[in-house]
């Protein structure tokens, strides 16, 4: 009970933090700050914040030219493509079914390792049961049945491409950066720091200079990338080191429960049954596809065996 106690809060705070974004996201859109300035903002406040930390820890940046480029990839694929893509389905579909969206990302995640990592070539009945599961979730989140605008379609598309690309970046990170010798911290920032890189390029492209959408909006988008992005990502490594690697990815599972109470109540979003359901249905699909937790050896066991990217 006394190990629980030390975990749970963050655990809450960090599932509030992170269902809370989408909220955030959904206020800056609407106030018409263009999805690849939400993207930027995002990651050049949480580069400062990690920054600060590697400051304060005295931990230096690597000069590894391989580790570069593979940080760059990751941060195409877990930040920079899918940090836009978020924000872009948010300008048609609200923040309930985007936080709903996201929760597919751990069903990517394992259709891209079949594919990729040698020992995941076969995933087992159970969950490729949970993969299929999930997918019919998103349907019924939908509601197929009654038709899709174009709108909703394009908006709903965009937020599942963003979670494809969450699974395809956990995948990469797996085969080539999770054995790194660089502390967490280092490659965290240093992924963060790459993808603001990348959007400061291509924003600027995109969408012209920026404009000041208000205090109101200024603000969300202060707090979604200092604590969105910075502070959520030291409570995430706090609960890897001590409740281990499985307790801290459990919180997939209470992101939408978060998305969808702050939007309904703060942005009085419309929660339909379907939404309930096949939110229901893609919570059941991810606990059946994860893979079986191995028994405990010990210390080692709650050492994160690889890195905790940040999101």
């Amino acid at each position: 009970m006394v190990a629980v106690r030390r975990w749970l809060p963050g655990f809450a705070a960090l599932s509030a933090i992170w269902g809370a974004s989408f909220a955030l996201i959904k206020v800056a859109v609407d106030a018409g700050v263009p999805p690849v300035w939400v993207a930027l903002w995002r990651c050049l406040l949480g580069a400062v914040t990690l920054g600060a930390v590697l400051l304060l820890r005295g931990e230096g940046v690597p000069r590894d030219r391989a580790l570069w480029g593979h940080s760059a990839v990751v941060a195409v694929l877990l930040n920079t493509v899918p940090f836009i893509l978020f924000p872009f389905g948010e300008t048609r579909i609200s923040s309930v079914l985007a936080g709903v969206m996201n929760a597919t990302t751990p069903l990517f995640t394992l259709l891209f390792a079949v594919l990729t990592v040698p020992e995941e070539r076969h995933p087992g009945a159970r969950r490729l049961t949970g993969l299929a599961l999930g997918f019919v979730g998103v349907l019924v989140v939908f509601g197929v049945w009654r038709g899709i605008g174009s709108g909703e379609a394009a908006g709903g598309l965009a937020c599942l491409a963003a979670a494809c690309c969450y699974g395809a970046g956990f995948a990469y990170l797996r085969r080539f950066l999770s054995g790194r010798p660089e502390s967490v911290t280092t490659l965290s920032a240093l992924q963060i720091g790459c993808a603001a890189a990348e959007l400061a390029v291509i924003a600027p492209l995109a969408a012209g200079a920026p404009h000041w959408p208000g205090a109101g909006p200024a603000v969300a988008l202060l707090v979604f990338g200092a604590v969105g992005t910075g502070v959520a990502y030291l409570l995430n490594l706090g609960i890897v080191r001590a409740a281990g690697t499985t307790v801290a990815s459990a919180v997939t599972y209470v992101m939408p429960l978060w998305s969808t109470a702050i939007g309904a109540l703060f942005l009085a979003e419309p929660v339909g049954w379907n939404a309930l359901a096949g939110g229901a249905l893609v919570i059941v699909a991810v606990v059946l596809a994860r893979p079986r937790p191995r028994p405990a050896t010990g210390a080692a066991d709650q050492a994160p065996k690889a890195r905790q990217p940040v999101r």
